[in-house]
């Protein structure tokens, strides 16, 4: 494939994903990454700033959707129920490419370096959905709580989402997390 051709940045996120997998993160280089994309290292740094970019590359979009959600969710919800515009409008971001998904989630796992930095931009996902909460009137430590229950709500989601076996889409696993964790909390 020429150095032409479109959609560099997608071939270049395949040519990642497709090493990571089969050579491990950590052994994976941008050289190799830009030459199995047929792409120069230099066309990879257009795209990416470094490598663990190719996994983590949209995040600040997620958060800005789901803080978005949250903050047009009706002001006489409560902030479980905001929280739940936010999750349900994560959705769209894991409508399509479970597959890719999945091989990510795996990489991840397999990385304490990796993982870490998942947890960090969970960390800072629950941070902004709270403070989003705190700008709609809702008060400490209700606001923290019903972000960090959110995240927990999207992590398990997730985690079900990229199983093999796992057929419902991610906002029905979000949504039927949701209820159980309602369920949980009033029991």
């Amino acid at each position: 494939m020429g150095r032409w051709e479109p959609d560099a940045e997608g071939r270049l996120r395949e040519a990642a994903m497709g090493l990571f997998v089969e050579m491990g993160y950590d052994e994976t280089t941008v050289a190799d990454i830009a030459e199995r994309a047929g792409l120069t290292p230099r066309t990879f740094f257009r795209h990416f700033a470094d490598k663990r970019e190719v996994l983590f590359n949209g995040s600040e979009r997620l958060q800005q959707a789901m803080v978005d959600a949250l903050a047009a969710a009706p002001a006489d919800c409560s902030a479980i129920d905001a929280v739940a515009a936010a999750l349900d409008a994560s959705s769209a971001f894991f409508a399509s490419n479970r597959e890719f998904a999945r091989r990510r989630h795996a990489v991840i796992a397999a990385s304490a370096e990796l993982s870490e930095r998942e947890l960090i931009k969970l960390a800072a996902l629950s941070a902004a959905l709270a403070q989003a909460l705190r700008g709609r009137g809702t008060p400490e430590p209700d606001a923290s709580l019903a972000a960090e229950a959110g995240i927990a709500v999207f992590r398990v989601a997730f985690a079900l989402w990229v199983k093999k076996a796992e057929k419902r889409s991610f906002g029905e696993i979000v949504g039927a997390s949701l209820g159980r964790l309602r369920a949980l909390a009033s029991s």
